[in-house]
């Protein structure tokens, strides 16, 4: 097949996974050899990518001034105990790239820590574990967008999770529309939503997840 585009924002973490690699493929010679000249359509891979790399993530947040829990990377043991000290426990910890909540846990403790460290997704993935500070008693609100090339964003539904923060969105219940959520932070999440799907250039569908706390 030679199709004129490549939808990769359907079907959740793999093909988001393979957007980058894909587009590579598509810009080599051994695609043009081929006479492929098919290209992907929507948000770019270097934007997924960036929504996927902790270190440019942070980047753009803090370029637009959108607040986050204190976090850090670790690839060993070693390197997780220093970002445990520095942030505190409990802590939220799982593995980048990997398939939506796969090896997501909360960890309270040196011990926990250990051994969520040694475990085998952990060890197997070439790519560092992601480490936050877990928000205590707070309200996750799952948020679905949809934005074109011009940075015209539309808002489909702001979500409300039923159970508190860190249970993973595929595991959860929730109540559309919000029905707890303070109007000054429905506000703020509206903003930071369209904030961040401009500064992505996303062209196509978001969906992004908000802490909202006391």
């Amino acid at each position: 097949e030679n199709p004129d585009g490549i939808i990769v924002q359907f079907g959740g973490q793999t093909p988001l996974k393979l957007a980058v690699p894909l587009e590579k493929y598509l810009k080599s010679d051994e695609a043009k050899k081929a006479g492929v000249k098919s290209k992907i359509l929507g948000t770019s891979p270097d934007s997924i990518d960036i929504a996927e790399d902790r270190d440019r993530f942070i980047a753009i947040l803090e370029e637009l001034n959108i607040r986050q829990p204190a976090n850090g990377v670790a690839r060993s043991y070693e390197q997780a105990f220093e970002v445990s000290k520095k942030i505190g426990f409990p802590l939220m910890v799982r593995p980048s790239y990997v398939l939506g909540g796969r090896g997501m846990e909360i960890v309270y403790d040196e011990n926990e820590l250990r051994a969520y460290m040694s475990n085998d997704v952990v060890v197997e993935s070439e790519h560092p574990v992601l480490i936050d500070s877990f928000l205590s008693n707070a309200i996750e609100v799952d948020v679905d967008a949809i934005a074109d090339s011009t940075g015209q964003v539309v808002i489909g539904g702001i979500m409300e999770h039923i159970e508190e923060a860190g249970i993973h969105s595929g595991d959860s219940a929730c109540s559309l529309p919000a029905v707890t959520i303070p109007y000054e932070a429905m506000v703020t999440i509206r903003q930071w939503t369209e904030a961040l799907a401009q500064r992505l250039n996303v062209v196509g569908l978001m969906n992004i997840q908000w802490a909202v706390q006391g």
